[in-house]
């Protein structure tokens, strides 16, 4: 039987909700995302095994450390097209990011060089039912710019800043140390997103770039 449970986050952070029964999680997305509202509204609240290992995860995550276990995860309705770009987001590694256009090259060596679309990439990953331990927060555009973020741009912005992802390179393909002047500037960005209504993701790469 499915079932939610909620999770407390830090400060700077929307509360999250997990989704799933007593072997797999199901699913894991921000409060009040766009993402609640296609899943787990009628699901009954309980603690089951899954979730309390979902919460040991998220434990170690928001506490700036790439968690060495996973919990089980099952991923439903999943055309294979789908299943290849959640695999891919999961080869991010913590800290670093790729842009659709660098998971759509990834797939396409993988298949012969056959083409495949950013646009279809994009569209996989905007249906990511696993927010954070699938990273789809670490995906942005081909210029290193923000794009949107089902979860809400202020809780991507606070997650790349945690894992010290560096926002000014124009390609971050691996870890970057986060630094004083970049922390800075993200909190000005963060306080900057806060006070829009629609999280205009245009403003917030040019917060960016000054």
């Amino acid at each position: 039987m499915k079932c939610i449970w909620r999770y407390k986050t830090p400060s700077g952070f929307d509360d999250l909700v997990m989704c799933g029964d007593e072997e797999s999680l199901t699913g894991l997305w921000f409060r009040g995302s766009r993402d609640g509202e296609r899943s787990g509204g009628s699901l009954r609240a309980r603690d089951t095994p899954v979730f309390r290992e979902t919460c040991r995860w998220l434990d170690e995550y928001f506490a700036g450390r790439e968690p060495d276990f996973t919990p089980n995860l099952r991923i439903e309705g999943a055309t294979p097209f789908r299943q290849e770009v959640l695999d891919e987001l999961r080869r991010i590694p913590f800290g670093a990011r790729a842009s659709y256009g660098d998971i759509a090259k990834a797939i396409s060596k993988r298949h012969g060089g056959r083409a495949v679309s950013a646009r279809a990439v994009g569209g996989a990953v905007g249906g990511n039912p696993i927010g954070i331990i699938i990273p789809c927060h670490r995906v942005v555009g081909t210029d290193g710019g923000l794009t949107g973020y089902s979860g809400g741009l202020g809780n991507k912005v606070a997650l790349l800043a945690l894992e010290g992802a560096d926002f000014f390179a124009a390609n971050s393909s691996s870890p970057k140390a986060s630094r004083p002047d970049v922390n800075e500037k993200l909190m000005e960005l963060l306080s900057w997103l806060r006070r829009q209504p629609s999280g205009d993701a245009r403003g917030a790469n040019i917060l960016l770039r000054q």
